[in-house]
């Protein structure tokens, strides 16, 4: 699989707002399947295949506990996809804000 492919992968996931707000679900540490099915109004089966496509993706990882299926966000997976598309259709915007909004950078203007 190209790099390109492997990243189309991680935009398609993204295309869909159920897995974005699982993404979002996960931001605050590890669910199980079934804490992340709770959240939302539509079947278990659908939450899995949901949780299959960021898996596949590589957005997200699995573990086992006993009979759960813990799910938790990958490390910098999405960061780092998303900033390569960034950096190759807009460039000057990373540059800016690498150097603008930077935790401790200083601004042109200081």
């Amino acid at each position: 699989m190209t790099e390109a492919q492997d990243e189309a992968g991680v935009f398609r996931a993204l295309a869909d707002p159920t897995r974005r707000q699982i993404l979002e679900d996960l931001r605050r540490g590890e669910l199980a399947a079934g804490e992340i099915a709770s959240r939302f109004a539509i079947s278990a089966p659908s939450i899995s295949r949901h949780l299959g496509v960021l898996k596949g993706a590589g957005l997200i990882t699995e573990r086992r506990d006993g009979n759960r299926i813990l799910y938790t966000l990958a490390d910098d997976r999405l960061a780092t996809a998303i900033g390569r598309f960034l950096s190759a259709v807009c460039p000057e915007q990373i540059v800016l804000r690498q150097t603008k909004w930077r935790p401790g950078a200083q601004s042109e203007e200081s």
